[in-house]
């Protein structure tokens, strides 16, 4: 699978009551690279990522940061030589291509991002300095509100989400180390994109920028379903893209509750067989038996 995936040698050791066996064999590893994402030249953010998809995830990463909303504000992007190597556009005095660097160019309408954009616009989970603040922040800087979105699912496709995510998971299955994330129409269930990373959040970026780079935002009436928790901040980038309906396979943070209750989404959490935890919003998600009407502090959750 390219630069997705390396191979490495690995020792297996097998422990049973007739003692411990070793054997040496080939192991396939998620392939771990930082990205840096320029704009117009200037080194905006660096990210550790699985190489791939890698003008997606710059999109997607620019509209969770609310540098662009729409498809037509992101014009081009290009791989360039890494730091030092020389001038990208002509090729003098390079090293030969990293692919390590993409360089992006917007539409001249658009302002350039803030050089401390993390600060200008609001902090992510990864920084640790989450708070009411942030959330508020995020309902200013959206230019999507998912509050008026009447999109709904039935809970039994819902909980089929998951499964159908994972056979999609092509990376995973040969290395178990990458996170992944689907974008589904909530009407028909039809999967419309999946992406996989060793990061959940540029999983979600690379979902996002699909999404721009084909001009489909906001993405009303989706479902964004990931393979792990769901934290603060892909509740954050969901509402961005203007998605209505987050759906994850293990347990939400108390602030990602809290960012999906005050921006309108429906967050679900613990979705896997025969149940799920609805923690903001259920009206989205249609009960084909029975009701789910209860508080989500009513459920089970899952193991």
């Amino acid at each position: 699978m390219g630069r997705i995936t390396a191979r490495r040698p690995v020792t297996r050791l097998t422990v049973s009551d007739a003692g411990v066996e070793s054997r040496r064999r080939p192991d396939a590893l998620a392939v771990e690279e930082p990205l840096e994402i320029r704009v117009a030249g200037a080194p905006l953010a660096v990210t550790m990522r699985t190489p791939g998809h890698d003008v997606e995830l710059a999109a997607g990463f620019l509209v969770s940061e609310g540098v662009i909303s729409r498809g037509d504000e992101f014009r081009s992007a290009i791989h360039c030589g890494g730091p030092g190597t020389g001038d990208p556009s002509t090729g003098a005095g390079t090293e030969g291509n990293t692919y390590n660097v993409l360089d992006v160019s917007l539409a001249a309408r658009v302002a350039p991002p803030s050089a401390d954009i993390t600060r200008a616009f609001y902090t992510s989970s990864s920084c640790g300095l989450c708070g009411k603040a942030s959330i508020e922040a995020v309902r200013t800087v959206s230019s999507y509100d998912v509050t008026t979105d009447a999109a709904s699912i039935d809970a039994a496709a819902l909980l089929r989400l998951p499964d159908e995510l994972r056979v999609h998971q092509a990376a995973f299955d040969k290395t178990g180390g990458l996170h992944a994330a689907g974008l589904f129409d909530a009407v028909t269930g039809e999967m419309l994109v999946v992406r996989e990373d060793v990061g959940r959040h540029n999983a979600v970026d690379k979902v996002i920028g699909w999404a721009a780079v084909g001009d489909l935002l906001p993405l009303r009436g989706t479902v964004l379903q990931v393979s792990g928790r769901a934290s603060f901040e892909l509740v954050q980038k969901a509402v961005m893209a203007g998605i209505p309906i987050l759906s994850a396979v293990s347990a939400p943070s108390s602030l990602a509750v809290e960012l999906a209750e005050s921006s309108g989404l429906t967050l679900a959490g613990f979705v896997r067989g025969t149940s799920l935890n609805v923690y903001t919003h259920p009206h989205r998600i249609v009960a084909s038996r029975g009701q789910l009407d209860r508080a989500p502090h009513s459920e089970a959750n899952a193991s």
